[in-house]
């Protein structure tokens, strides 16, 4: 294999391991049943079994990033698909929905290690600019695939095996990584001088995990005291480790990164990104499968349709800006994207698949090439030795903004829903009026059929058609704003010396 070739090997081992990490995140929305008549676990053990593995991978990235930094970024991977395949056995075989609970924070944990590892590890492989750039565009487009992809697996796999065959298909790919890995990537990219600093990597937990917790709940459970008091917890404690950060030696987070006006505008682009990824992401499941009725799998494949664009937004966003420069190009993505949830905001009706998939798709073509110019960024400009922390701030951002996307989004859509469910509706009761999946509930437990059945169906559909337009017109305008501040903000050159380095600008 020539030199040349090389990094381009590398590249496929570090996306692998990067597709199953974010499947891993959707895997089990086929598997919800077959576990519930398994293991027969409580309501409460059922919400942990889905959200433990987004807590904790939130809460674990930017100290394994720091780690990573200390012990090498080949060998913090190789740890990490190691602990992923035993994690993943231990999933497909737990016999309790305790142990399966355990199971997937343990996934979570191994998760951690990987994802800021293989960014970083694009950035030994890659030393010029251009290639590093289209192979972290590639990159996104795997990491924004996998979300997409895990359903559809799921779906496939459940026709054909036991629902822990979902976590089985994660162990080949990482024994091959194991193989493979010391053969394709780099080595020595660690440096043992660094100190992982214990209370800070306990205040990230203690800052991230009540404030994901916390935001994701709201949108589910609506406002109360205890909620609001667990963000303010969070953020309590976000202030205590920033002040620690710039106090040490060796920070998990170099704080004086965030002096380059780029930098940090770029990290906060990457938060808006994610909020419209997975702020619509959550829209169109429920537009799919509640309004017009799909079946999971059916709603799947439709879901899976704007992905295909993916394919190509991300590598286009590197050769447009090498013509027209990163901010033009990023500015772009978001308008285009702010243009996808104006389509779903004018033209989505309680039967209108094509402006969901038109309007989905835009918003996955700019939003992706948006995040890829960004990742390359970010990484791009930060010093070599601390690359495995700027990739766990930049994941960091990306859990924390898909939170907010669900929370901001999925706040719009059932308070306006609450509002324009109609009055009068014989057999609505208070679970049909409060969402359109109690509208569901309700019309199947009258009788789906029947003509009371049908009308309230009917209006639970029309109402969260309502809130969907009055989301995506939130959407729009957010995305709008941050494109404009993308451009004023990025157009300025930064005085720090790393950022005059990144010559894509």
């Amino acid at each position: 294999m020539s030199s040349r070739l090389s990094p381009w090997w590398g590249l496929v081992a570090l996306c692998l391991p990067m597709l199953l990490v974010s499947m891993d995140v959707s895997v089990l929305f086929f598997a919800v049943p077959f576990i519930s008549a398994d293991l027969d676990p409580s309501p409460a053990q059922q919400l942990w079994i889905f959200d433990v593995y987004g807590f904790v991978l939130a809460g674990l990235l930017l100290t394994m990033g720091a780690v990573a930094d200390r012990v090498g970024h080949r060998r913090l991977l190789m740890v990490g698909a190691v602990g992923f395949s035993a994690a993943s056995i231990l999933a497909a075989y737990a016999d309790t929905a305790t142990t399966l609970i355990a199971a997937r924070a343990l996934l979570a944990v191994a998760g951690a290690t990987l994802m800021p590892s293989t960014l970083a590890l694009i950035r030994h492989l890659f030393d010029d600019a251009k290639q590093r750039a289209t192979a972290v565009a590639t990159w996104s487009a795997v990491m924004s695939g996998g979300v997409a992809v895990g359903p559809i697996i799921s779906g496939v796999l459940l026709e054909h095996f036991w629902w822990g065959s979902v976590f089985l298909i994660n162990v080949p790919v990482m024994v091959a990584l194991v193989v493979a890995g010391p053969l394709l990537l780099p080595g020595g990219t660690g440096d043992r001088s660094r100190r992982i600093d214990l209370v800070s990597s306990v205040l990230a937990l203690a800052t991230l995990l009540p404030i994901v917790a916390g935001v994701k709940s709201l949108s589910t459970d609506g406002m109360s005291v205890a909620r609001v008091g667990l963000i303010a917890a969070g953020v309590v404690a976000g202030v205590v480790f920033a002040c620690r950060q710039l106090r040490l030696t060796h920070p998990l987070i170099d704080l004086r990164m965030f002096g380059d006006r780029r930098f940090a505008t770029s990290i906060w682009i990457n938060l808006i990104a994610m909020f419209g990824v997975i702020g619509n992401a959550i829209l169109m499941t429920q537009y799919l499968q509640s309004v017009l009725g799909f079946s999971p799998l059916r709603a799947a494949l439709w879901s899976l349709a704007p992905s295909v664009v993916v394919a190509f937004a991300a590598p286009a966003s590197t050769s447009l800006a090498a013509r027209f420069g990163r901010p033009a190009v990023m500015s772009g993505g978001l308008l285009v994207a702010a243009a996808g949830f104006a389509v779903l905001a004018a033209l989505t009706g309680t039967a209108s698949l094509p402006a969901v998939l038109v309007g989905a798709g835009l918003l996955a073509a700019g939003l992706v090439a948006t995040t890829a110019l960004v990742a390359d960024h970010v990484v791009g400009v930060a010093p070599a030795d601390r690359a495995g922390s700027v990739a766990g701030l930049l994941e960091t951002t990306s859990e924390l903004g898909g939170a907010l996307g669900i929370a901001v989004l999925g706040s719009v859509v059932n308070a306006l829903y609450r509002a324009a469910f109609p009055d009068g509706v014989p057999g609505a009761d208070s679970a049909a009026r409060e969402s359109l999946a109690g509208a569901v509930a309700t019309s199947g437990r009258i009788g789906g059929l029947s003509d009371a059945g049908r009308d309230v169906l009917d209006a639970g559909r029309e109402a969260f058609v309502t809130g969907l337009h009055g989301a995506a017109l939130v959407g729009a305008v957010i995305l709008t704003i941050t494109a404009v501040a993308c451009a004023r903000m990025l157009r300025t050159r930064a005085h720090a010396p790393q950022a005059r380095r990144d010559v894509a600008a």
